[in-house]
């Protein structure tokens, strides 16, 4: 068993605000849109922060387009409401997953929920951005919601009986997640119980494998018995010179993001919301928004 190292550490940045409703880290940085993190594009991360009760309009952000990626929303505490132009209104309850697939084009929006906005409290979000392939970047839009309630956000395990994993796509230990993905794709939520604890997460070699610590922290541990420390908010990006990750926790309650997938190897064109393979197609894509050919 080869254990992977870590190629580099991305600190903690400082956070900003999308709209009025969500103050998050730009979690990948200067990373963010580069084949180091294919498929994976860019990641938001919110925080806890509190919202006091909201008697007005929800806060959030209004209409605006997407095209040739998928964006996968995680709810953590709080809610949000999301409507788009292909008619579906869904809200994101704590626990569920939005798995969106822009594909050819959308139109949404992304408020606090009128009952979360009217009672106010904690709210705590991520949203990834997951590239597709180019044979797949004017799929079918499609919106789907796994909801915690039914069980439907994540088929959990136990591994090694040190905390909890939530398999959102692809597999852990024989555990397959909900979502359906264009290409090989894993997203696991990972909670670690106890402080000290060590455990295996096997991860193939030649898939880009990324860590986020979301609360407490970790040691990376390598060969030789070599450890990188990651802390809240950081990234670990990890070497493909191994098929085992091995984490250890620092402290009870640590919650980890795992992922990663087989990275597409093809060029990147991104330019705000849109993500293709070329400038040309990102002004193509531009125009049919103008043209008001998107969600249709």
């Amino acid at each position: 068993m080869s254990l992977r190292s870590v190629k580099q550490i991305l600190p903690a940045t400082p956070k900003h605000w999308v709209g009025d409703g969500f103050n998050v880290h730009p979690v990948f940085a200067n990373k963010a849109f580069t084949e180091e993190l294919s498929p994976f594009l860019m990641f938001d991360y919110g925080p806890p922060k509190k919202f006091p009760p909201n008697k007005r309009e929800p806060k959030g952000v209004g209409q605006h387009p997407h095209r040739g990626f998928e964006t996968v929303t995680l709810a953590f505490q709080g809610e949000v409401e999301h409507a788009d132009s292909v008619g579906n209104r869904d809200v994101i309850k704590p626990g569920d997953v939005q798995w969106m697939t822009a594909g050819r084009g959308i139109i949404h929006q992304e408020f606090h929920s009128k009952e979360f906005s009217s009672r106010g409290g904690l709210f705590e979000m991520c949203q990834l951005w997951v590239n597709l392939p180019k044979k797949n970047d004017q799929a079918e839009v499609v919106v789907d919601i796994y909801e915690a309630k039914t069980g439907g956000s994540g088929e959990e395990c136990t591994p090694d009986s040190v905390g909890n994993a939530r398999i959102i796509a692809g597999s852990f230990q024989g555990t397959k997640g909900p979502a359906s993905t264009f290409s090989p794709v894993e997203l696991w939520d990972l909670t670690l119980s106890k402080a000290n604890a060590t455990i295996d997460l096997p991860f193939p070699e030649d898939y880009n494998c990324i860590i986020f610590v979301r609360r407490g922290e970790i040691n990376i541990v390598g060969e030789d018995d070599v450890k990188r420390h990651v802390g809240p908010q950081e990234v670990a990006l990890t070497q493909k010179n191994g098929g085992t990750v091995r984490i250890q926790s620092g402290q009870r309650d640590t919650s980890v993001l795992i992922m990663g997938g087989l990275p597409l190897d093809e060029p990147i064109a991104a330019r705000g919301p849109f993500v293709m393979n070329t400038m040309d197609e990102i002004t193509k894509a531009n125009r049919d928004f103008q043209l008001g050919k998107f969600g249709r």
